[in-house]
């Protein structure tokens, strides 16, 4: 019935852009003044070329689609449709020469002129409300919840005055650290990134801002051993936030090799250079998939954070942590891009499970927890209160629904099953038998 109404209203909008056209036509050929056949017959002959238009604009299939999801691909649509009704309506006018019939039919004139203007009215209309409707759709409405707002006085503080390094800095979470701690007034950020172009991406974004932070772009692998001392040496700085990892469960569970080098061996070797050159805080980006792993990518993180951990148990002068959280909205790999992606082929959604459940936040509201938690003194490893787990499945037809289609009939959804490495649900408890609430909200110590 909502798709039914949003049609009907589609049409009404049209019927009045068409109108508006067709008063436009008259007032340009006549500069102004009423025809000699008054407005009497002008409204007359509307209702035929009304109808003209919409049956046109039907045949040529420019109803298939809402307006919020119009494209310039669909433009053809709508000039097939113009020229179709001046067709149809020109053969009219032939049919009927006689001015007996001007409240029947409009003039050449008219027609040549109402079918340019009905073209750009119609297409104009939809361009505008695409433009609108998409302006109003954030990842963030994805969420069974409210993003929530966060005090980072604590966070500011802790990384005013700082050589912040930041690896994996051209990520979806470590671009995002860059981002707020530029504004935190630090003394440097070292921006450490193996990829080229996401190097090249985060470091113009930060410029054109222009936040006033002295930013460094390293383009290195963690991995390198050498070349990471070489930058401990120069720099020596005083926070580091480790975000390069490899994240996607099912590439890194056919590389499993690959991912125990880059997860957990490339975290072993920038914690004890951490240590060696006396790094106050080194703060771990984990994840959900790390509790109880059945997957590659989960135990390579848990290994990562045992190695960090035994760090804390020799006596290091660096204080190591990790930070447990879900997926991110829209992060590279993520299924928010995979399904934005089928959306606009008009593909159907693939979804792994009916009964698939995730942990959602925005990466805004992840960076700035693990900022917050990174502020504390606790070795430990911390988890955040990312609120209740999010159905793919519900998300998926969500999704669907934003951008102007009806689930299953527009869009289809299918299931492929279950991929090597993943869980129906991640097991994320910040139940009181799992772990200690802190003092800030929504940061919770793990106990294991």
């Amino acid at each position: 019935m909502k798709f039914a109404a949003t049609r009907l209203g589609g049409l009404a909008v049209d019927v009045a852009a068409l109108g508006a056209a067709y008063l436009g036509a008259f007032i340009l050929r006549f500069d102004f003044s009423e025809p000699r056949w008054g407005w009497r017959a002008t409204a007359m002959s509307f209702i035929t070329v009304c109808a003209v238009s919409v049956v046109s604009v039907l045949v040529c299939g420019c109803y298939r689609f809402s307006w919020r999801h119009f494209r310039l691909r669909d433009v053809p649509r709508f000039l097939f449709a113009a020229a179709l009704a001046c067709t149809a309506l020109t053969v009219l006018r032939f049919l009927t020469p006689f001015e007996t019939y001007l409240n029947f039919r409009p003039p050449y004139t008219i027609t040549l002129i109402y079918s340019m203007l009905s073209f750009f009215a119609l297409v104009g209309w939809r361009s505008l409300w695409s433009w609108y409707a998409k302006s109003l759709v954030r990842e963030s409405d994805l969420l069974e919840r409210g993003v929530r707002r966060m005090d980072s006085a604590a966070a500011v503080e802790f990384l005013r005055g700082k050589t912040v390094m930041v690896t994996g800095a051209g990520g979806s979470i470590g671009s995002e650290i860059v981002r707020q701690a530029a504004i935190a007034s630090p003394k440097l950020v070292l921006m450490v990134e193996r990829g080229e172009n996401a190097l090249y991406e985060i470091d113009r974004e930060m410029r054109q801002r222009g936040t006033g932070a002295d930013l460094k772009p390293l383009m290195v692998d963690v991995n390198d051993e050498k070349r990471m001392r070489e930058i401990f040496e120069v720099y020596r700085p005083d926070i580091v936030l480790h975000a390069a990892a490899y994240k996607h469960v099912p590439m890194v569970e056919m590389n499993p090799q690959e991912g125990e080098r880059n997860n957990t061996e490339a975290t072993r070797k920038l914690a004890a250079l951490s240590s060696e050159f006396a790094v106050k805080r080194f703060v771990l980006i984990s994840t959900d998939k790390a509790v109880n792993p059945v997957s590659v990518m989960g135990k390579t993180k848990r290994a990562a954070e045992l190695a960090i951990m035994a760090m804390n148990e020799q006596g290091s002068p660096t204080s190591f942590c990790a930070v447990r959280f879900g997926n991110v909205l829209g992060s590279s790999g993520s299924v928010v891009p995979l399904f934005r992606e089928q959306i606009s082929k008009r593909m159907p959604l693939t979804v792994t499970h009916p009964d698939m459940r995730r942990y959602f936040m925005t990466v805004t509201e992840a960076v700035g927890l693990v900022l917050q938690a990174a502020s504390r003194e606790e070795k430990a490893i911390y988890t955040l209160d990312m609120g209740k787990s999010v159905y793919i499945l519900d998300l998926a037809e969500e999704m669907i629904r934003q951008a102007g289609y009806r689930p299953y009939v527009d869009i289809p959804i299918v299931f492929t099953g279950i991929r090597p490495g993943e869980k129906l649900f991640e097991e994320l408890d910040i139940s009181e038998k799992s772990a200690y609430k802190t003092d800030m909200a929504r940061i919770y110590i793990t106990k294991t």
